[in-house]
């Protein structure tokens, strides 16, 4: 048993919006409003009672990881018989904040039930939902259905038959589980030549992705960034900016990769990826999902 590993996830501005509702006898609903329930104001200790909530899910909800919040804002509204509780949860994290604030929302409820239980046997919680929430991979993230993809193994050690290739069928597997269809694979030498000709050949049979996997570093072998520069029409620098930012989470060694990315043309992304696994794992699910948006603007779509 395990919780789901957030680390290759992008830190963004995330926003989570719950409402929920308890049925109370009108009676009650004026004693609330007069102030005539003895432990106090209960609309301003719910609203409490609802922040400390949301700050206390990770300690109730095994599944759920401890996040920052950075804000918390608890609103009640009074009916006829009815007290409405809204929440709103926001932060910059790696994962989303609805519940939280649904755990907001239910906190907030629960102390109008226990501040009013002497005075109302026949209140009732009623639905506690999320209403809406932003932020996520579901907010940009596409899949790679529709689109080609292939993937070099740049290696010299490889290319001999010398080392085993695990970087390459990772990139394979996980372009796959994205919804590509992989056209093919190859493995090369670290040697310009024989890159830029592997890269344009499956350029040529219709790729749309086009990976490569090691040659990064700065070994006197290590061409592939200068091979792709030369067939690249446009840099993607955010790309290989981004993958500085997510490689040095793990690894300060991530500093030293000189990977690329960039647009061979409209139709076609060159992206280098490190050598190592991990690095092709934590880099490829990362920016898998935006591989189809950057090539819709390359060919004339907007934001």
């Amino acid at each position: 048993m395990r919780t789901v590993d957030v680390s290759t996830k992008f830190d963004t501005l995330r926003t989570a919006r719950a409402v929920g509702r308890i049925k109370l006898s009108p009676k009650t609903v004026k004693m609330i409003l007069n102030g005539e329930i003895p432990k106090g104001d209960v609309l301003s200790v719910s609203q409490i009672a609802g922040m400390m909530g949301a700050k206390k899910t990770a300690e109730l909800m095994p599944f759920c990881h401890p996040i920052p919040i950075d804000h918390i804002e608890v609103k009640t509204r009074v009916g006829e018989d009815y007290v409405e509780v809204e929440a709103e949860v926001r932060g910059i994290w790696r994962t989303g904040y609805e519940v939280e604030a649904m755990n907001a929302v239910l906190t907030a409820l629960l102390n109008v039930y226990d501040m009013c239980k002497a005075f109302d046997k026949s209140m009732v919680i009623e639905e506690v939902k999320l209403v809406s929430k932003s932020g996520g991979k579901s907010d940009w993230a596409e899949d790679l259905s529709g689109l080609k993809a292939a993937v070099i193994t740049v290696s010299d050690s490889t290319a001999a038959g010398k080392r085993e290739d695990k970087s390459g069928p990772l990139a394979k597997q996980i372009l796959e589980e994205f919804g590509a269809e992989v056209i093919g694979c190859t493995v090369v030498p670290d040697d310009k030549e024989k890159i830029k000709e592997a890269v344009l050949r499956f350029k040529e049979q219709g790729a749309n992705v086009i990976v490569t996997t090691g040659g990064t570093g700065f070994s006197p072998r290590d061409v592939t960034p200068e091979a792709s520069e030369e067939l690249f029409e446009k840099e993607m620098t955010g790309f290989s900016e981004a993958m500085h930012v997510l490689g040095v989470r793990f690894t300060p060694k991530a500093l030293m990769s000189r990977a690329k990315a960039g647009l061979l043309s409209p139709n076609c992304i060159l992206i280098n990826l490190p050598g190592s696994s991990k690095g092709v794992e934590q880099n490829l699910k990362t920016f898998a999902p935006l591989f189809k948006h950057a090539l819709k603007m390359a060919q004339g779509g907007g934001h």
